[in-house]
């Protein structure tokens, strides 16, 4: 039987503010550093970055 992933946010090393984009590498299984530039590209560029990442941090389970 496979494990099943779920998404949460990371505590610990690879938290930086809210463990946001520490959780989602996780779950993608890639670095942290890779989903930060993308959050702040999209930040950025687009101005929903910001939002995203609020929400995400009410939305996702600590783990």
């Amino acid at each position: 039987m496979a494990k099943q992933k779920k998404l949460y946010r990371t505590t610990g090393k690879k938290r930086k503010i809210a463990g946001v984009c520490g959780g989602i590498a996780e779950y993608l299984d890639v670095d942290p550093t890779v989903i930060r530039l993308i959050w702040v590209i999209a930040t950025l560029a687009y101005g929903v970055g910001l939002l995203a990442y609020l929400l995400a941090w009410l939305i996702m389970p600590e783990k």
